[in-house]
């Protein structure tokens, strides 16, 4: 086939993106403005000055990631990288974790499962978790919290997006309004704030509830199911587990991958409605070349697209100038969440899951790794005595720590210090040492966290690459993966998926969109990529339909449910308890 594909950013989307037509036999080019690493946010990096005695740097990243059990595309993909050893590729390298602590101040630690209990251990830590917590949660916060979540659960898919797309989940939650100047209640802490932290980079304020609510019950649902497993890691750093075997596998298979190439201009015609060609940026050399393509993918973030939307896109397409909208700083929908590991003198494994400080300000999360990291020989790494990486995700940059500052507004040092002891005053309760300074080796910050006093930043400290929050009515700025330029399609997680999430899942939805895109519109007599809705099992089918005709008719969600309908829920709901909840959604074309 000579049909040529030009990909613009080789992060996760456009990786994905590259993967499917190359093995559909298209021509396919990824420029990456990268001068090493692939993969985007999703990559690990060499943490600098840390190599000793001809040992390799130990290994850093923009933040840790996990990957939850209702993902299907991009572990579809993972499936189909080839890593030696191993039936299902890539995939075969992920490994799960088996819990979750909720760490306080001044209170021991909640620790829980994090899927369906498998044994008498997992049964018992449940157990513990929920009798002997003292949240401070009431009788009527429990209700309440599990009022709302029945309300997203039995809500159909039109209200959710017509609807709860245009409120915010502290609203929907019906959190206190009125919260400066004082600590948040349990209910908020634990239902409202912990949660969303825990899923995006959002402020529970800005967040929409369609996708905080369908997010949750993803988890929820992975949770209930027996067969299902909620959080999964890879297990060794990124770059070596996943994606250099990926950017090996892609370039085996022809494409051809530019690093240090980064797009500055699209050169759209407005009579012919197509891209004549891009203009690329030699980051090494400074040189700016036009390249030309058939067909275009544009899998670059939504910050770095807004600022090569020119005029004669608009003028072909205005859903170009919302993306622009999007990514202005009053739309709110980019946040910071970026990450430090420390790499200490012994192996602090505090869970074999995710910590999340509950009453950390920055809402701090954290992992232990090396327990996952089964054949990763540490001592090959930065001075040979590091034990323990602890990695650390920073989700609020912009409220008040202990230290009286907020993230943005704090030195590098300042932040690695403050994180640090945010994880000490959650952790050493009681009169346990779980974490000492003295422990620390060295740290390495998130390389897109930079020093800066010069203007226009408004704080100390600037973020290269932001993260997409879908905050409350983003949904309608926010552009399919299609557009009326003929020749142009975009792969990003701000394209509308199905995922509706910042997330590689999303990414890799976006790129299968696109790339069915180009299927269709070259002709090509090729296999359209697989997209998956989200599941949600078919015990819940009846009332989703119910309040769907409540919806069309202009009413409200509620809880009465016609007697008819609620037999039939009950039948519905005895035949999926004989047979067992569907176990997967299938896919659909696009």
């Amino acid at each position: 086939m000579n049909i040529k594909v030009a990909v613009i950013g080789g992060g996760v989307a456009g990786m994905s993106a590259a993967h499917e037509l190359i093995e559909r036999g298209f021509e396919v080019a990824v420029y990456e403005k990268q001068p090493v690493y692939v993969g985007g946010k999703a990559r690990s990096v060499d943490a600098e000055h840390t190599a000793k005695g001809g040992r390799k740097p130990l290994p850093g990243e923009h933040g840790f990631r996990f990957f939850p059990g209702f993902y299907k595309h991009i572990t579809d993909t993972m499936k189909r990288i080839p890593f030696p050893g191993n039936v299902n590729g890539v995939f075969d390298n992920l490994v799960q974790s088996e819990r979750v602590m909720l760490a306080r101040f001044g209170k021991p630690p909640i620790v829980s499962t994090v899927n369906f209990p498998k044994n008498r251990a997992d049964l018992k830590v449940l157990i513990n978790a929920v009798t002997h917590a003292n949240t401070g949660v009431t009788e009527a916060d429990k209700k309440l919290f599990a009022d709302k979540l029945w309300q997203v659960m039995s809500s159909s898919y039109d209200r959710r997006q017509q609807e709860y797309e245009r409120i915010s989940w502290w609203q929907f939650m019906e959190a206190d309004q009125e919260t400066d100047g004082r600590q948040p209640s349990p209910y908020e802490e634990y239902f409202v704030g912990g949660l969303t932290h825990t899923l995006v980079a959002a402020q529970p304020k800005l967040m929409s509830t369609k996708t905080g609510g369908d997010m949750l019950l993803q988890l929820l649902f992975l949770m209930l199911n027996p067969t299902g497993h909620a959080d999964r890691v890879l297990n060794g750093p990124t770059n070596e587990a996943w994606l250099f075997p990926w950017l090996n596998y892609l370039k085996q298979k022809g494409v051809a991958y530019y690093h240090h190439h980064e797009a500055t201009a699209f050169h759209c015609d407005r009579e012919t409605r197509s891209i004549k060609g891009v203009m690329v940026k030699n980051t090494q050399t400074g040189e700016e070349k036009l390249i030309k393509a058939d067909y275009y993918i544009a899998a670059v973030p939504l910050e770095r697209m807004a600022k090569l939307v020119n005029d004669n896109m608009i003028a072909v397409d205005t859903a170009f100038d919302f993306i622009d909208d999007l990514a202005a700083k009053r739309a709110k929908s980019l946040n910071w969440m970026s990450g430090i590991q420390y790499y200490l003198r012994e192996d602090v494994q505090l869970t074999k899951g995710h910590v999340i400080f509950i009453d950390s300000p920055w809402a701090v999360t954290a992992i232990s790794q090396l327990q996952f990291w089964k054949n990763f020989d540490i001592r090959q790494y930065g001075n040979g005595e590091v034990k323990g990486i602890l990695s650390v995700d920073v989700s609020d940059w912009f409220s008040k720590g202990l230290n009286g500052k907020s993230a943005c507004d704090c030195s590098m040092e300042e932040i690695i210090d403050e994180v640090w002891n945010q994880m000490e005053k959650s952790l050493n309760v009681d009169g346990q040492k779980v974490l000492d300074r003295s422990m620390i080796i060295t740290t390495h910050l998130d390389c897109d966290i930079r020093d800066t006093e010069i203007a226009p930043h408004d704080f100390k400290t600037r973020n290269a690459e932001p993260l997409l929050v879908n905050t409350p009515n983003s949904w309608s700025k926010r552009p399919e993966a299609y557009s009326n330029i003929k020749n142009l399609f975009l792969a990003a997680d701000y394209v509308r998926t199905h995922t509706d999430l910042a997330t590689m899942e999303g990414a890799n939805e976006a790129a299968r969109r696109a790339v069915n895109g180009v299927i269709t519109a070259t002709g090509a007599n090729v296999e359209l990529c697989k997209v998956w809705p989200l599941h949600e099992p078919n015990i819940l089918a009846v009332l989703r339909w119910l309040d769907r005709r409540r919806y069309e008719r202009g009413l409200p969600w509620t809880n009465e449910v016609p007697w008819l309908f609620g037999l039939l829920h009950e039948v519905v709901y005895l035949f999926h308890k004989l047979t067992g909840f569907r176990r997967a959604s299938k896919p659909v074309r696009v």
